[in-house]
């Protein structure tokens, strides 16, 4: 989608700090961290949200899970959050399917 910031991350147009990439998926620092350890894990192809995943598409949310393993594990996490907003009431603010990964600091609950 030629709008969207985080497709535009993937294609290298605009700046990142990566920490892995593959031909599926993208991951970067996220630019506001809230933990010591911050990103999020992007699949390359446009979707919008959680609420966009298909049978067709299913297969990119598992192997981000699986990406979210192996660079957790590289980095030295041993406990982390994951989450995905979904709409914005939930606080999406790219309309492109991503995963934040944060740990390095306790983690409270409810996350407000």
């Amino acid at each position: 989608m030629s709008d969207c910031l985080f497709c535009k991350i993937a294609a290298g147009q605009i700046p990142s700090s990566k920490v892995y990439e593959d031909e599926t998926v993208y991951a970067f620092y996220d630019i506001d961290p809230q933990a010591p350890a911050h990103f999020l894990v992007i699949p390359k192809a446009h979707i919008a949200s959680v609420a966009e995943i298909t049978p067709e598409n299913a297969t990119v949310v598992a192997h981000i899970f699986a990406v979210i393993a192996k660079v957790t594990h590289n980095l030295g996490l041993e406990s982390y959050r994951v989450v995905s907003n979904i709409g914005e009431q939930a606080g999406q603010s790219v309309s492109h399917l991503h995963f934040h990964v944060l740990g390095g600091r306790d983690m409270t609950w409810p996350p407000g």
